[in-house]
């Protein structure tokens, strides 16, 4: 049975069952209506708030044509279950994150507010608060855009949140721009085991990640805010996942300021070992470049490099970054007040002097015992002044009577720049720069 046939009669019974219970209402789109020729890239199906709210949302969303688009007025939308999108080349558009509100605060079923599982969506101008899961997620699709859109949990911090704000995962042309993240328990802004990103012009606070680029290829950072989160911005690469080998990522012209959250993730999740007070922190990926941030104010570091630090049964992974390119941020002197998983790890190291960049120093033995180039480890090239630190992790376990922290930037300067470069990405689905309004509550 074709994908199309199947959803048209699911259409039918859907409308059928909602006028035997529910009879009409205002702004309700009719299966009748529907059914009319139409241009189906022009059609516009429109709902409201009130009465009825989630059946008429999600019939607009069964019934709306490829290319169309479901227009939501100004309102709160009580909702109370899960919502998706099959529908290829779909428009879901609201009146702004601040006017057009869909809450879930009594959702009973569903393990997401919004999931999209077609290709070439574009989702904007509204807000999603108080999922029970996570707040919009989309899967194996292609072309996705999230522009100005918020999500958020109103109750503030609480490891009962849901895991992530806006959550695309194994896609490619991931477009974010202009959005806002609020309160997740895991990360604001998450994209996974993807290819060809760009998250921009965007604002994230008061979640355990800021933003989060995990097992992707391919990805654009920048001109973000990321403040108040427990790690601002997160770059990592995990084992037994489908998708691994981060690489060739761009982290640039954020603001990643004041990450100063308690870390609220549940027990067990990868983002609980994450310090409060983390600016940028880059575990296991290969080929990323950070550069023209400001950083300041991150307690326990403004960048911090790592391997992954646990135990793994996967033969294919490479826990260890490389060629990671650090140059040209605006850094403030280390504020250092590390709290959280490698608090006590840090003050055994560095004592009461913290530094801007801290390096673990952990990688593979024979690069520790042979040596390795800054351009094929940690290359580092800052205004003089900006502190660094590698706690070389690997050689202070491994010697009885440990070594020093090599503070000497200047041996990780390298050539300077990264052979080849990272390209800048480019999506054949961005419509340009949609930076956000300001619309969304004051904190």
């Amino acid at each position: 049975m074709s994908g199309s046939f199947h959803r048209t009669v699911l259409a039918v019974a859907f409308a059928f069952a909602l006028a035997l219970v529910a009879g009409p209402w205002p702004g309700a789109v009719s299966h009748a209506q529907a059914q009319q020729p139409v241009d189906a890239a022009a059609t516009i199906l429109s709902v409201e708030p009130g009465e009825n709210a989630q059946e008429r949302l999600q019939e607009a969303l069964i019934l709306v044509p490829e290319g169309g688009t479901v227009r939501l007025a100004p309102g709160r939308y009580e909702l109370t279950s899960g919502l998706s999108l099959d529908v290829p080349g779909v428009t879901i558009e609201g009146a702004g994150m601040g006017r057009t509100i869909l809450s879930f605060s009594h959702q009973e079923v569903g393990g997401e507010g919004l999931l999209v599982t077609s290709n070439d969506v574009t989702l904007k101008d509204f807000a999603v608060e108080d999922t029970k899961g996570d707040a919009i997620k989309a899967k194996g699709v292609k072309n996705i855009r999230f522009i100005r859109l918020r999500t958020e949990w109103t109750g503030g911090p609480k490891p009962t949140n849901g895991s992530y704000g806006l959550y695309p995962v194994e896609s490619e042309n991931v477009l974010i721009d202009g959005c806002v993240a609020i309160g997740a328990s895991d990360a604001g802004i998450y994209v996974g085991q993807s290819r060809h990103i760009i998250v921009r012009h965007s604002r994230a606070r008061r979640n355990v990640a800021g933003i989060e680029i995990e097992n992707s290829f391919f990805a654009d950072v920048h001109d973000n805010l990321a403040t108040h989160n427990t790690g601002g911005i997160l770059i990592f690469d995990l084992p037994n996942l489908p998708q691994q080998g981060g690489h060739d990522i761009r982290v640039f012209d954020n603001r990643i300021i004041n990450n100063d959250q308690p870390n609220f993730a549940p027990r067990g999740n990868i983002v609980a070992n994450v310090p409060k007070g983390t600016g940028l922190m880059i575990m296991a990926n290969r080929r990323v470049e950070v550069f023209g941030n400001v950083l300041r104010g991150n307690g326990s570091a403004d960048v911090l490099v790592i391997s992954y630090p646990f135990d793994h049964d996967d033969a294919h992974y490479r826990p260890h970054p490389s060629a990671i390119f650090i140059h040209d941020n605006d850094f403030a002197a280390p504020l250092f007040a590390p709290e959280g998983a490698l608090a006590d790890i840090l003050r055994d190291r560095l004592g009461d002097e913290g530094a801007n960049i801290v390096f673990d120093g952990v990688m593979p033995f024979r690069d520790a015992l042979f040596g390795r180039s800054p351009e094929e480890g940690l290359m580092v090239v800052e205004p003089k002044g900006v502190a660094f630190a590698n706690l070389r992790l690997l050689w202070d376990r491994l010697l009885p009577w440990g070594v020093a922290v090599d503070r000497d930037v200047t041996r990780y300067h390298g050539s300077g720049r990264m052979n080849p470069p990272i390209a800048p990405v480019v999506l054949p689905n961005d419509p340009g720069s949609a930076a956000t309004g300001g619309e969304e509550p004051a904190e």
